[in-house]
């Protein structure tokens, strides 16, 4: 049972994960707030995500370029060059103009799930395995979400992206605060 102690989780060793659990608490709970927020105005998200984004990309493609030319007779000059070009000229684009930007990644995203539910469609029923109704399931499930993102376009561009940000820091907050709850509950109880 000692040993059980000691077994390492993705959070590290158990006594550390029973100390933190107050940490984990906080972080479900603040994640939990901004997701509601996120799907209340996902709108608002949607525009500061693709903002972020362009920052992300900008700075990118800055250090590429400081990269590329203090590497500049390593022999990829070229490539890291047009790389940080390309960097550099998005990020740029999606600062100026956040709402096209959004616009041009949901309608790849409804791209992304049509073919991907197609794909999973076909391998679900070429292939006998069992349960394969979850996969077929999947695929169907993923089409007509992709179809539904298409089938609204160019609305769903304005807050498709703020509404999976927001589901995904719900769900990541309820996961933390039940990791907590766990955590409390091992601290509580004897090893």
């Amino acid at each position: 049972m000692g040993s059980a102690v000691h077994t390492p989780t993705f959070y590290g060793d158990w006594q550390n994960f029973r100390r933190r659990w107050g940490w984990f608490l906080v972080f479900g709970i603040v994640s939990m707030i901004l997701g509601v927020i996120a799907l209340v105005d996902s709108i608002l998200i949607t525009i500061v995500s693709m903002i972020f984004f362009g920052w992300i990309l900008l700075i990118a493609g800055i250090v590429e370029a400081v990269h590329a030319f203090g590497h500049r007779h390593g022999g990829h000059l070229l490539l890291h060059s047009l790389n940080a070009v390309l960097s550099f000229v998005v990020g740029l684009m999606l600062l100026r103009h956040p709402v096209a930007g959004a616009l041009v990644m949901t309608l790849l995203l409804a791209v992304y799930f049509i073919v991907a539910g197609i794909f999973r469609i076909v391998a679900a029923a070429s292939h006998r395995l069992p349960h394969r109704g979850w996969a077929l399931a999947n695929g169907i499930i993923t089409l007509i979400f992709g179809i539904l993102v298409w089938a609204q376009w160019p609305v769903s561009g304005l807050w498709i992206i703020g509404l999976f940000i927001g589901i995904d820091l719900v769900i990541t907050g309820w996961t933390q605060v039940m990791l907590a709850i766990t955590a409390r509950r091992l601290l509580v109880e004897p090893a």
